[in-house]
């Protein structure tokens, strides 16, 4: 199951309490204070692994504790340092303040730990506190307590190319034929109910990461439909494939489908509109005489002749030369 969102609790552990203690030796009747001091708190330590995708498992435990700090015992003794909570999450996961709504840090690059609550510091034995005129301190501090707070953990999935197409225009065929990714696919509309990430493979070692974002219709931007939950995956990506079923038989002529797609991209926001693009024509293969693709191509503005890619994803029809522009737009001409 995929989850892209999930409340958690962060509990960083409290500090261990200073002793309170003197040593007490034959031959040593006022041996001094020897209150060893209290372990620190155990940290809350986020980091981001590669082979997680998904933040079900906080679901079900969303608690995250570290560990209290031991108290400090007599002679000289400090309390064992409390174990550190350390949570694995997927790259591209958001941690937000329930209670503010503010961002936290984002956990982007995989195995770099980050610190988000640290534990309270162990309080100091009687030891520390013994002077020329006050040799036998009979206090020690307490321990500082940790700290708790609410937290939204957002996956928005990192990829270098995101798909984006009204539902049943072809993205989980395209996505399955350009990699090894095995999304669910049938000819009714939603078929992709979560982002669906495959890897194309490239020559020199080279891969590009490709998303496949669940069908966006008009309204999306605003909560209609499953768009709203998913646009938010496409922020991260650095170009964007609008997939377009350019054959006679789609359900909304190809121009419309594009001006929708690029409508709820800009009233979205985020920059979104910003980034570079291309456009697929899905579908070619529907219609051998390409009327619906000409009249397509006919009614877009001159700017787009370049972008525009007719292909199908299930003969692989101008596969190869889509992938070999995506190549150059993510890694320059020359490889």
């Amino acid at each position: 199951m995929f989850v892209d969102t999930a409340k958690v609790i962060i509990k960083s552990g409290h500090g261990g309490k200073g002793c309170i203690s003197f040593r007490r030796e034959k031959y040593k009747p006022r041996g001094g204070p020897d209150g060893g001091d209290g372990g620190h708190g155990g940290n809350v330590i986020f980091i981001g692994d590669r082979g997680i995708n998904s933040l079900v498992r906080f679901r079900y435990s969303p608690r995250l504790v570290a560990e209290k700090g031991n108290h400090g015992k007599g002679n000289n003794r400090s309390g064992r340092k409390g174990k550190d909570k350390i949570v694995k999450v997927p790259c591209g996961t958001t941690l937000k303040n329930a209670d503010t709504d503010e961002i936290i840090c984002e956990i982007i690059e995989p195995d770099i730990p980050v610190t988000v609550a640290c534990g309270g510091k162990g309080g100091k034995g009687n030891q520390h506190f013994a002077t020329a005129t006050y040799q036998a301190p009979r206090f020690a501090q307490e321990g500082l307590p940790g700290i708790e707070f609410p937290v939204i953990l957002e996956l928005k999935v990192m990829a270098d190319v995101g798909l984006v197409g009204l539902p049943n225009a072809g993205k989980s065929s395209l996505i399955t034929t350009l990699s090894h990714a095995t999304p669910k696919i049938a000819d009714y509309p939603f078929t992709t109910l979560h982002p669906v990430v495959g890897v194309i493979e490239l020559p020199d070692f080279r891969t590009i990461v490709m998303a496949d974002i669940p069908g966006i219709i008009e309204g999306a931007s605003q909560g209609r439909g499953l768009g709203i939950q998913f646009l938010k995956h496409v922020e991260r990506t650095r170009v964007l494939l609008f997939v377009i079923d350019s054959s006679q038989f789609a359900d909304t002529p190809p121009h419309i489908a594009l001006q929708t797609l690029q409508r709820e991209i800009h009233s979205f926001g985020h920059s979104l509109e910003e980034k570079e693009f291309l456009i697929a024509a899905n579908k070619i293969d529907l219609a051998p005489e390409h009327h619906s693709l000409k009249d397509f191509m006919g009614q877009l503005n001159s700017e787009y002749a370049e972008k525009i890619f007719p292909i199908s994803a299930v003969t692989r029809q101008g596969i190869d030369r889509l992938v070999s522009e995506l190549d150059k737009m993510l890694f320059g001409e020359e490889q």
